[in-house]
């Protein structure tokens, strides 16, 4: 070994020294030697996990435990702490992740950030763990805030805090594996600089110059870093500078337990403590914080050693109130060797050191501080001299450390007792009626951050000097500031700020206060103004930390409300938004997971459904379909994606106005490896093709587990569906249901979506392209799909498609040549005639055919159809299960047909619908004929808008008497009027209601008619008229089957619509407009053209027959369809143009926007 190897061996061994003995020990609460503890002998591994579990932080660090670590499951690999710079092996890949050079570790304040790096360096000093590294280069920020102003090169900052490395030459640095720990990046006071490059170690810069390129890897780039950090500063560094992100968790349930089993040596009583902390959920969240665990031992212990005790403390300010005495008793005790049991001559004798402190407590809260210098005290009125003689007194809240120089810093022992301090603060200046004295903090000269503090300080004295502000005009103020803080910086604070305020804190603090005040009328105002409180974009969150306010102050009503209405399961009450903060916090709190949480269930408005979002993270499956959600509202659903051990696998947020933005929320879920969702429905969500964009990348940038997902409703276009199809060419991809329809896809999106199927041996079992305009040359790519092998597409629906025998051809060709798993096959709604259906009927001769679900409702057919499908029903092993001949004129001569199928013992028929076929008497005579010759299979028989008449309804019926295998017969809604062609059967007569009309529009011709004139009508007042909008609504409401013609004139066209009656009537907002909101479906007609309109959602009809003002439309309620038709003036034959598919609600009505006229047509 060379003399240079020696010396640098003595040089480590001596380091190693230096670290081991200022490690070993642990301190709780301050740095005294009693308190001392060996750090091996009781440290207890934190879990660390590897990633972040919130995206943005937008609520108080303690709040974050309520709402991640709702029951604390620790995740299936967290990382050990002395592994962290080791790289994971993925499972499945021959190769190691790239070298981890910098980790960031964030935690919240008191969670275990800077003992885990205690135990690093004490584990590595003791040749434990990580002896390939050869120096630890500890640089905290507290203390490298103290000489933040100085230069020097990167070789003199480490002697400042580690003289031992004083013979360590400058050029055998690149040569050594260090390790640099920067400890508490929140407290930095040293802005990072990142744009200036420094490479040489030995040049002299500025502090932030020499950290800012060691991130950076410009200095030293094979030494590894280390930094830590409070949540909210962590996000300062760029991310692209940050090789791992890891999180300390904090204590477990578990581990909470085990801490005060330690803690406590008398088993039975730590058995009390534990049980009192389960009983109280503030207080048993917050310990997951180590510290308010050590905060808690102390105050319980005392409490539970004294007889007279009457009650123990069960809030947050009461705990801390007993720290405060507890602590003040020790010094009188430690220094003046005085037993003293009264509280306020405790606090009296003390009061003008605790005072002190309460005021920099809140000085620096403000400010976002939660470390001092010398600085900061003497803005206090704090003798620096004197600090000592401050933490000596108050050993357990306020803390000072000796520095590198011996310089001082100060800081209370965790952030939760500043924030108590500071709220002790802000109501003793309430209390002595001395607003004046906030402004006693303010420096003569403002600078530009103290503007912050100005204002702040502002607030508290409503801009107002006067010495009698009452106690809920403050409290007001204060939760009100809370709420418009992004980082809920003042959350904690303003809970404590409630607390005090309660008469029975007032009495222990009374040595501080001087006198106590009975606020019962200011605390019933400010509990009302929060139960009431509403505002506009305060994430649902937030909202939670007033509940805690309400607990402070021991109001539990809103508790009680919300477990009787849980316990009653009375979704018909109506909620206030306060009643649903806490029923989310409940839901939240619950160790157990709700297997569905269906938010339209609870009767509240769309705020209240806002706050109860929270509780999507304790659910399995989310319903929260039509609830009037905007697409910041996908943050929040975002934040639940990405949280640990999320149980949530199905989420349904069609029908809510989301838009690309709102997608692009949920992307940074989607893609977060903790995701574990499966299902996704985002149909009617106003998404385009950016969205689809971003969906993709999501879904593909890892492997996703999603198996279902609906884009149907939204306005797609080819453009959006070539991204969709990038993720079915993924071969990561395990999609097995994909619903596209009513997406505008036309042939182009059809040929890439079929490419990737047929590309990659996809998933996919069920693909619903249904109202969408792929026609015959579309029909022909997924024949080509289907005629793929690999194809395991068990489920095709191609409903409204304009769809003609050409398409049949290819279709029944592909099916043919291929042995397919095709088991359902809908073709309603195109125009097929019975030369497509015997293609068909060829396809279902085929033995190898597996087509067991057959629709070909509205599809124009007649009695040939039947005579082709009867001929299938008669083959042996035919497939088919169940079919769908509805809405087609079949007449009895067609039933006839059927029937001779149906007969055939080789028929195995389930279900079969005939509604709307055309069918008397005569044809359910044939049908009962058949049904009593061959013992059938058929359990369902749907005979619904027919004429089968008296006599007919009971031969079916004596059949379900004599045949068991027959459930079902359904026979309403007939009558003669029923034997009409076409949609005609189903015509209703309709009126124009004159309560709704708009004074703009004349109705004439026995209300059958609507112009639009000049003039105003002279038509009452009414709550129901449209009186900003040219619109009118017809009389009748409507469900089931309805159809109606109506002619329209003028050069700007009309809106031909359905509407439900709830739609706005007065203003000419979207909501108020037919076809914007989502309350109405809507044709616009103008000229030649035509478009669809729903939810501000709009799509042009291409192709518009020869012209015509005539439209029919027609109303399916219970099968959730409206199509319109033009109608040809002369044959009166309809053409299809759009169809809507929604689940309807409640009865619809016809209306009308009117630019000239437009009148209700007689249905001959």
């Amino acid at each position: 070994m060379s003399e240079s190897d020696d010396i640098l061996l003595r040089i480590i061994e001596g380091h190693k020294t230096t670290l081991k003995k200022k490690y070993e020990c642990l301190y709780e609460g301050v740095a005294l030697k009693e308190n001392q503890t060996l750090l091996n002998s009781i440290y207890t591994e934190l879990y660390i996990t590897e990633g972040e579990s919130e995206g943005v932080n937008e609520k108080h660090e303690v709040l974050q435990i309520e709402t991640a670590s709702r029951k604390w499951v620790s995740q299936d690999k967290p990382i050990s702490c002395n592994d962290i710079f080791k790289p994971f092996q993925e499972p499945g890949m021959d190769r190691q992740k790239p070298e981890i050079r910098t980790v960031l570790t964030k935690g919240i304040a008191g969670i275990g950030k800077t003992v885990s790096v205690q135990k690093f360096i004490l584990d590595w000093a003791e040749g434990r763990t990580n002896q390939d590294i050869d120096f630890m280069l500890v640089l905290p920020f507290r203390e490298l805030n103290l000489v933040k102003d100085e230069k020097f090169s990167l070789r003199g900052l480490l002697l400042e805090f580690h003289p031992e490395l004083k013979d360590l030459d400058p050029k055998k640095y690149n040569d050594c594996k260090m390790l640099f720990i920067f400890d508490g990046f929140d407290e930095s006071r040293i802005p990072l600089n990142f744009s200036e490059k420094l490479c040489d170690v030995t040049t002299t810069s500025s502090v932030n110059i020499l950290i800012s390129n060691l991130i950076k890897g410009n200095l030293l780039p094979s030494a590894l870093i280390w930094i830590t950090s409070r949540p909210a500063a962590a996000s300062q560094i760029p991310s692209h500078f940050i090789s791992r992100m890891t999180e300390v968790q904090g204590f477990s349930d578990s581990q909470k337990e085990e801490y005060f089993r330690k803690r406590v040596s008398d088993g039975n009583q730590a058995k009390s403590i534990i049980s009192h902390i389960k009983t109280s959920v503030s207080l048993h969240i917050m310990c997951h914080i180590p510290v308010f665990c050590w905060i808690s031992a102390t105050v319980l212990q005392e409490q539970l050693c004294q007889d007279n005790v009457k009650e123990i403390p069960k809030t947050l300010t009461e705990m801390y109130t007993h720290f405060l005495l507890i602590q003040t008793k020790m010094k009188k005790q430690k220094y003046e060797e005085k037993i003293e049991k009264d509280s306020k001559i405790l606090l009296e004798s003390s009061k003008r050191i605790l005072l002190k402190l309460a005021k920099l407590a809140f000085n620096q809260l403000l400010r976002g501080n939660i470390m001092f210098y010398d600085k900061d005290l003497r803005e206090c009125d704090i003798n620096v001299s004197d600090a000592t003689v401050y933490s000596g007194i108050c050993t357990e809240i306020f803390k000072e450390e000796s520095m590198i120089r011996q310089k001082k810093v100060y800081c209370f022992v965790h952030l939760s007792v500043q924030e108590f301090f500071a709220a002790l603060y802000v109501f003793y200046c309430y209390v002595n009626k001395n607003m004046e004295a906030l402004e006693y903090f303010m420096p003569t000269e403002i600078s530009e951050s103290d503007n912050i503090f100005m204002k702040a300080l502002d607030f508290f004295l409503f801009k107002v000097k006067t010495n009698n502000v009452p106690l809920d005009k403050l409290l007001k103020g204060a939760v009100d500031k809370s709420l418009e803080s992004k980082d809920g910086r003042l959350d904690l604070f303003v809970r404590f700020l409630h607390g005090i305020s309660l008469e029975s804190n007032q009495k222990l603090l009374q040595g501080l206060l001087t006198h106590t005040q009975n606020n019962q009328e200011s605390i019933k105002e400010i509990s009302r103004y929060i139960k009431e409180l509403n505002k506009d974009g305060v994430p649902p969150e937030r909202w939670i930390n007033l509940l805690h306010c309400l607990t402070e102050m021991n109001d539990r009503s809103l508790h009680e409300e919300i477990q009787a209405f849980v316990k009653s399961e009375n979704y018909r009450t109506e909620l206030s938004l306060a009643h649903c903060t806490a029923l989310a916090y409940m839901f939240l709190m619950s160790e157990e997971v709700l297997d569905e949480f269906d938010l339209k269930k609870y009767k509240t408005s769309d705020e209240g459904r806002r706050r109860l979002l929270p509780a999507v993270r304790c659910c399995r499956k989310a319903l929260l379909a039509g609830c009037k959600l905007t697409g910041q509202c996908c943050s929040s659903i975002a934040s639940v994606l990405q949280s640990v051990n999320c149980p949530l696998r199905e989420l349904d947020l069609s029908n809510n106005d989301l838009q690309d933005s709102g997608v692009k929320f949920l992307c940074v879920g989607l893609k977060n490896p903790h995701c574990k969702l499966e299902i996704l429905r985002l149909n009617d969500s106003s998404i385009t093709e950016e969205g689809c964009a971003a969906l993709t990348s999501a879904l593909t940038s890892k492997p996703s587990h999603l198996i279902e997902l609906n884009l149907s409703g939204n306005k797609l276009g080819d453009s959006g569906v070539k991204h969709i199809s990038a993720l079915l060419g993924n071969p990561h991809c395990k999609l097995q249901r994909l619903l596209l329809n009513d997406s505008s896809i036309t042939e182009e999106g059809c040929a890439a979506l079929t490419s990737a199927l047929t590309s990659n041996p996809s998933h996919l079992i069920e693909l619903n392209l249904s109202g969408n305009k792929l026609g015959d040359s579309g029909v022909k790519h997924i024949s080509a799909l289907l005629g793929n092998p690999y194809c395991k597409l068990q489920r095709l629906l191609l409903q409204n498609n304009n769809v003609t025998e050409e398409g049949c051809v290819t279709l029944t060709s592909a099916l043919t040549s291929n042995p397919s798993h095709l088991i359902e096959l809908n073709l309603s709604g195109n125009k097929l005639g019975d030369s497509g259906v015997k293609h068909i009927s060829t396809l279902l001769k085929n033995p190898h055919c597996k087509l067991q679900k057959l629709l070909l409702a509205l599809c124009k057919l007649t009695e040939q159809s039947c005579s082709s499908i009867a001929s299938v029903l008669q083959s042996v092993n035919c497939p088919l299960r169940e079919l769908d001949l509805s809405n087609n004129d079949l007449q009895d001569s067609g039933v006839k047909f059927l029937c001779v199928g149906l007969k055939n013992p080789h028929c195995k028929l389930e279900i079969l619908r005939l509604s709307g076929c055309l069918v008397t008497d005569e044809g359910c005579s044939s049908l009962a004929s058949a049904l009593s010759s061959n013992p059938s299979h058929l359990r369902e028989l749907d005979l619904s808008y027919n004429h089968p008449g008296d006599s007919g309804v009971k031969r079916l019926s004596t059949q379900m008497n004599q045949h068991c295998q027959l459930k079902s017969v359904h026979v309403d809604h007939g009558g003669e009027f029923m034997i009409k062609p076409g949609l005609r059967k189903y015509a209703c007569d309709l009126t124009l209601d004159p309560n709704t009309a708009n004074t703009l529009l004349s109705l004439s011709e026995g209300n059958r008619k609507v112009t639009y004139v000049w003039k105003n009508q002279s038509y009452p007042d009414h709550p129901e008229r449209f009186d900003a909008c040219r619109q009118v609504m017809c009389r009748e409401s409507l469900t089931g089957r309805c159809y109606w013609e109506t002619q329209w004139s003028g050069i700007y066209g009309a809106d031909i619509s359905v509407t439900y009656k709830g739609i706005r009537r007065k203003g000419e907002s979207d909501d108020c407009w037919f076809g914007f909101n989502e309350k109405s479906w809507s044709l616009y007609c103008r000229g030649n053209s035509y478009s669809a309109r729903h939810n501000k959602q709009e799509t042009d009809i291409p192709h518009a027959p020869s012209h015509t003002y005539r439209v029919g439309v027609y109303l399916d309620w219970s099968s959730g369809t409206v199509s319109f038709y033009s109608v040809s003036s002369d044959t009166h034959t309809p053409t299809h143009l759009h169809t809507f598919h929604c689940t309807f609600t409640e009865p619809l009505y016809a209306g009308f926007s009117v630019s000239n006229s437009v009148s209700l047509c007689q249905m001959k």
